[in-house]
Protein backbone atom coordinates (compact mmCIF):
# COMPACT_ATOMS: atom_id res chain seq x y z
CA UNK A 1 0.00 0.00 0.00
CA UNK A 2 1.81 3.14 -1.30
CA UNK A 3 0.92 6.35 0.49
CA UNK A 4 2.90 8.89 -1.12
CA UNK A 5 1.91 12.13 -2.19
CA UNK A 6 0.38 15.58 -0.61
CA UNK A 7 -1.77 14.53 1.87
CA UNK A 8 -5.34 16.30 1.11
CA UNK A 9 -8.10 14.57 2.88
CA UNK A 10 -11.22 15.90 1.36
CA UNK A 11 -14.10 14.87 0.19
CA UNK A 12 -15.03 14.09 -3.39
CA UNK A 13 -18.25 13.44 -5.31
CA UNK A 14 -18.10 10.55 -7.33
CA UNK A 15 -20.26 9.95 -10.12
CA UNK A 16 -23.92 8.83 -9.88
CA UNK A 17 -24.41 5.52 -11.43
CA UNK A 18 -21.16 4.19 -11.59
CA UNK A 19 -20.73 2.55 -8.94
CA UNK A 20 -18.31 -1.05 -9.36
CA UNK A 21 -21.76 -3.14 -8.89
CA UNK A 22 -19.71 -6.57 -8.28
CA UNK A 23 -18.07 -4.86 -5.96
CA UNK A 24 -21.12 -3.51 -4.30
CA UNK A 25 -22.83 -7.67 -4.16
CA UNK A 26 -19.85 -8.87 -2.71
CA UNK A 27 -20.24 -6.38 0.41
CA UNK A 28 -17.76 -3.91 -0.36
CA UNK A 29 -17.99 0.16 -2.19
CA UNK A 30 -18.23 -0.18 -5.53
CA UNK A 31 -15.43 2.17 -6.98
CA UNK A 32 -17.30 4.68 -9.18
CA UNK A 33 -15.57 5.70 -12.61
CA UNK A 34 -14.97 8.93 -11.55
CA UNK A 35 -15.68 12.19 -9.56
CA UNK A 36 -15.82 15.76 -8.87
CA UNK A 37 -13.03 17.46 -6.60
CA UNK A 38 -12.39 21.16 -6.00
CA UNK A 39 -15.43 21.58 -8.84
CA UNK A 40 -13.19 19.62 -11.38
CA UNK A 41 -13.90 16.25 -12.75
CA UNK A 42 -11.94 13.08 -13.03
CA UNK A 43 -11.93 9.75 -14.63
CA UNK A 44 -10.40 6.80 -13.27
CA UNK A 45 -8.27 5.68 -15.82
CA UNK A 46 -6.78 2.72 -13.83
CA UNK A 47 -6.73 1.02 -10.63
CA UNK A 48 -2.74 1.05 -9.24
CA UNK A 49 -3.61 -0.65 -5.58
CA UNK A 50 -6.50 -1.77 -3.37
CA UNK A 51 -6.36 -2.31 0.23
CA UNK A 52 -8.59 -2.38 3.53
CA UNK A 53 -7.83 -0.79 7.16
CA UNK A 54 -9.94 -2.35 9.75
CA UNK A 55 -11.38 -1.84 13.00
CA UNK A 56 -12.02 -3.59 16.10
CA UNK A 57 -15.85 -4.19 16.79
CA UNK A 58 -15.98 -4.90 20.84
CA UNK A 59 -19.80 -5.24 21.06
CA UNK A 60 -19.73 -7.87 17.70
CA UNK A 61 -17.39 -10.27 19.40
CA UNK A 62 -14.13 -8.47 18.55
CA UNK A 63 -15.02 -9.55 14.69
CA UNK A 64 -12.70 -7.48 12.09
CA UNK A 65 -14.67 -4.89 10.50
CA UNK A 66 -13.16 -3.19 7.42
CA UNK A 67 -14.46 0.66 7.47
CA UNK A 68 -12.27 1.81 5.08
CA UNK A 69 -11.75 0.83 1.90
CA UNK A 70 -8.71 2.77 -0.04
CA UNK A 71 -7.87 2.79 -3.88
CA UNK A 72 -4.36 3.93 -5.53
CA UNK A 73 -5.72 5.31 -8.89
CA UNK A 74 -4.24 6.89 -11.82
CA UNK A 75 -6.92 9.81 -13.67
CA UNK A 76 -7.08 11.21 -17.02
CA UNK A 77 -5.40 14.12 -16.22
CA UNK A 78 -2.53 12.13 -15.28
CA UNK A 79 -2.23 12.27 -11.96
CA UNK A 80 -1.99 9.35 -9.24
CA UNK A 81 -4.86 9.90 -6.14
CA UNK A 82 -5.39 7.75 -3.66
CA UNK A 83 -9.40 7.26 -2.65
CA UNK A 84 -10.51 6.35 0.34
CA UNK A 85 -15.00 5.47 1.18
CA UNK A 86 -15.56 5.22 4.59
CA UNK A 87 -18.23 1.63 5.07
CA UNK A 88 -20.70 3.44 7.38
CA UNK A 89 -20.88 7.01 8.29
CA UNK A 90 -20.72 7.49 12.12
CA UNK A 91 -23.86 8.93 13.74
CA UNK A 92 -23.55 12.41 13.38
CA UNK A 93 -21.54 12.77 10.23
CA UNK A 94 -22.62 14.15 6.63
CA UNK A 95 -23.52 11.02 5.11
CA UNK A 96 -22.15 12.84 1.79
CA UNK A 97 -18.87 12.87 3.21
CA UNK A 98 -18.38 9.22 2.36
CA UNK A 99 -16.07 9.35 -0.27
CA UNK A 100 -12.54 10.82 0.05
CA UNK A 101 -9.13 11.97 -1.57
CA UNK A 102 -6.09 10.88 1.18
CA UNK A 103 -3.56 12.27 -1.54
CA UNK A 104 -2.47 12.90 -4.87
CA UNK A 105 0.68 12.83 -6.24
CA UNK A 106 0.80 15.51 -9.21
CA UNK A 107 1.44 15.03 -12.89
CA UNK A 108 4.65 16.59 -14.05
CA UNK A 109 3.85 20.79 -14.46
CA UNK A 110 0.59 20.26 -12.78
CA UNK A 111 -0.21 22.74 -10.40
CA UNK A 112 -2.97 22.02 -7.36
CA UNK A 113 -6.06 23.76 -7.98
CA UNK A 114 -7.15 26.27 -5.32
CA UNK A 115 -9.91 25.56 -3.04
CA UNK A 116 -13.49 26.23 -4.35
Amino acid sequence: MNQAGQFISEAIVPDAGTFDASAMAAGMPGLPTGFVWRDRHYHIAEVLEEWKASEREHHRRGETYYRKHYWRVRVDTGEVMTLYAVRHVKVGENPRKRWWLRSIEWAPGERPPQNA
